[in-house]
């Protein structure tokens, strides 16, 4: 009985669902909607603390909960060692924009909608 090799797979090994579905999470958890969650919890938070329902020690837990969620991948880069790698320097780069030419001169209208008895023409 031989065996055969398998065969390859269709799409290559970074395209399988279970990684896609982990970037998925990934960029959820990290993403806009997270820093859209946190700058809502800390407006809840704070209007808590405001009208005195919650007591400060509280409040300050809530919001340093955020800054370690949004740092999360910083702080785990920095434990692990992964910052000494990285350069120092961001570097922005500036949209292409396209040259654009002015428009041609507009013929005057011949029919003037606001014309009337209050309009002196000369």
């Amino acid at each position: 009985m031989a065996i055969s090799p398998q065969a390859p797979l269709l799409a290559g090994p970074e395209a399988s669902p279970i990684a896609s579905s982990l970037e998925w999470i990934n960029g959820v958890l990290f993403g806009q909607i997270a820093v859209g969650l946190c700058v809502l919890a800390v407006a809840f938070v704070g209007m808590q603390m405001l009208t005195g329902r919650w007591r400060l020690r509280l409040g300050f837990r809530a919001v340093l909960g955020c800054f370690v969620l949004l740092g999360a991948p910083i702080i785990a880069a920095g434990l692990m060692g992964g910052l000494e790698d990285r350069p120092t320097t961001l570097v922005i780069a500036a949209p292409d924009v396209p040259e654009v030419s002015p428009r041609e001169e507009l013929e005057p209208a011949e029919y003037d909608p606001y014309a009337g008895a209050s309009l002196r023409v000369d």
